[in-house]
């Protein structure tokens, strides 16, 4: 390559460059963009995280609790306690806890649980001492303003509630329409409060800019209202969850991107060895030779092979071996002498006994078959 046509590339790619360039920079700008990111760690299971937060922020003392745990709890006149999850579960020794801890200065701050008739109606229930039926009317949105702020619509789903004619209500918050269904109340007991609340989504974590939770002023201004009677004075404890979740519900909603590639390893596995497990039903049985029918057959083999001599000596080793047993004397001994135990034990000739121990000529099968024959009888008689 010579340098005129080196140099003319050089150019063509400094030229490429440059225009690249400014197509680039002439349609793309920097910029910058807030995302908000999903919530790790605890606020994932407290939803009363940004609350806790919050009022610590402001001064308060808080904490937060999975389930009510009065001995370690410690309540003083002053504490205010906020329940999220259903007041109906409460047994009997921790409600009388409670309403007397309230009687004597403390704010209980409950949600009211959906219509339940296995759950409704205890007399002991805790709702049931305070005066407070469920309702499962439809619930209507109510507007909250804040000075400054555009109106705000609250307690748009949850529950409806209505107060016994012996119950009056401190402060209310009622749908209207006619009916006495209500979405707030502050109930005075003694010397406390019970805050009676359809729904506590504003004082819930936020899930991103469709809800904003606490982030939003109008709910930071609603949740000092409803928390105003000991707010500052004590300890406000906040008890997100009363009941663990199911341990199969969790890793069924958490646990499947473990779960779900083993199952899916597994039925591979299966499908990949089904080939094993046979056909469904067992295949018949082969046509097979009876004990007899192989001795026989290897008898004929030697017997095809000229090896009948084998067949002599396996049948004379068999009565050997049962004269030994029976008669050791005779096994003893050896040659004339000892067909002629035989003889006398038997008593049986003397010829006879020493034809049937001499070994017959390998082309003679008629002796070899006589032989064979005194062989098994004199065996037999011992």
């Amino acid at each position: 390559m010579n340098a005129a046509v080196r140099n003319a590339l050089i150019v063509g790619l400094l030229l490429l460059t440059a225009l690249i360039a400014f197509w680039f920079f002439r349609n793309f700008e920097k910029s910058s963009e807030e995302i908000t990111l999903p919530a790790y760690g605890e606020p994932t299971y407290n939803a009363l995280y940004a609350l806790r937060e919050t009022l610590i922020r402001d001064g308060v003392k808080a904490e937060t609790r999975r389930k009510l745990d009065l001995p370690a709890m410690q309540l003083q006149p002053g504490d205010s306690v906020l329940m999220l999850d259903d007041p109906r579960l409460l047994p009997p020794a921790q409600v009388e806890s409670l309403l007397d801890w309230v009687q004597f200065g403390g704010h209980l701050l409950l949600r009211v649980p959906d219509a339940d008739e296995d759950l409704d109606g205890d007399e002991q229930g805790l709702l049931e001492r305070l005066g407070v039926v469920t309702s499962d009317a439809a619930a209507r949105c109510q507007v909250w303003q804040v000075p400054g702020q555009a109106s705000h619509d609250e307690f748009c789903s949850g529950n409806r509630f209505t107060l016994t004619d012996r119950i009056r209500a401190e402060l209310r918050w009622a749908d209207g329409g006619g009916d006495d269904t209500l979405a707030y109340a502050r109930l005075r007991y003694g010397l406390g409060r019970v805050d009676i609340l359809g729904d506590m989504d504003f004082l819930l974590n936020g899930a991103g800019a469709g809800d904003p939770g606490l982030r939003d002023l109008p709910h930071r201004d609603l949740a000092h209202l409803v928390l105003a009677p000991n707010y500052g004075k004590g300890t406000t404890h906040l008890i997100y969850a009363m009941e663990l979740p199911s341990l199969w519900k969790t890793l069924f909603e958490r646990g499947w991107p473990v779960w779900l590639p083993l199952l899916l390893a597994l039925l591979a596995w299966l499908w990949m060895r089904c080939q094993r497990f046979g056909a469904l039903l067992p295949s018949p049985r082969e046509d097979r030779r009876s004990l007899l029918e192989h001795v026989r057959a290897s008898g004929e083999h030697l017997h095809r092979y000229r090896k009948s001599p084998l067949l002599y000596d396996a049948v004379r080793q068999a009565f050997l071996a049962r004269l030994r047993r029976r008669a050791p004397v005779a096994a003893a001994l050896t040659g004339e002498a000892q067909a002629q135990a035989i003889a006398d034990h038997l008593q049986w000739p003397i010829s006879r006994v020493q034809t049937a121990l001499q070994i017959p000529p390998s082309q003679d099968d008629i002796a070899l078959r006589d032989r064979i024959r005194l062989l098994i009888q004199m065996r037999n008689q011992l």
